[in-house]
């Protein structure tokens, strides 16, 4: 029996074009004429979705990542993040150190909510050429534009902006989000397997 643990790795490659909740929207929330503090709560917002993506394991408008192995599981690849609009590449390391990307008809995705890539039925995976972080899978993940984000989850963004903006010192053990905030992602949380 090996002692190794076996390692999954999520790499942000190009974050998303706008925040779902723009700066306008926080600033009438939070009734602000000034623009003083303008960046501040840009700083806040970018921080709010973050944080609530990381609490769902979601993206919320369109990102692209990659998730990086050390080796193929048996069975299926679940991604850790969902919706997946697409799967964009799979590649593995060849003796050259290059990763090269795989035949898209070689294997299957399921995309959305819980999304899975596969090989095909017959089909091996080829061994990558090194031990560590020899296959990436491309994706790209989040529900789409600004529009398309569930209005519960932009909702909770704006209130985590506002809240970190109006108690700008720590409150209680920073560990737990406001019962609000808390009570619109519910519904969205992505049970940890």
């Amino acid at each position: 029996m090996t002692n190794e643990r076996k390692i999954m790795t999520l790499t942000l490659l190009a974050g998303p074009a706008e925040e779902p909740v723009s700066l306008a929207e926080a600033r009438a929330h939070l009734k602000l004429d000034a623009t003083e503090e303008d960046a501040l709560l840009t700083a806040l917002l970018t921080a709010a979705r973050a944080t609530l993506e990381a609490e769902t394991r979601r993206a919320f408008v369109a990102q692209n990542w990659r998730l990086t192995l050390d080796e193929w599981p048996v069975g299926p690849i679940a991604i850790p993040l969902a919706p997946v609009a697409e799967v964009t590449s799979v590649k593995v390391a060849a003796l050259s150190g290059a990763m090269l990307p795989l035949d898209p008809g070689f294997y299957e995705t399921e995309t959305g909510e819980h999304p899975r890539i596969a090989v095909k039925s017959g089909q091996a995976w080829p061994m990558p050429a090194t031990r560590l972080a020899g296959i990436e899978i491309g994706f790209t993940a989040g529900y789409g534009a600004v529009a398309d984000v569930p209005m519960p989850l932009r909702q909770a963004m704006l209130m985590l902006a506002a809240h970190w903006f109006e108690h700008r010192e720590p409150v209680g053990d920073g560990a737990n989000l406001p019962r609000t905030v808390s009570a619109l992602v519910k519904p969205f949380r992505r049970m940890r397997l």
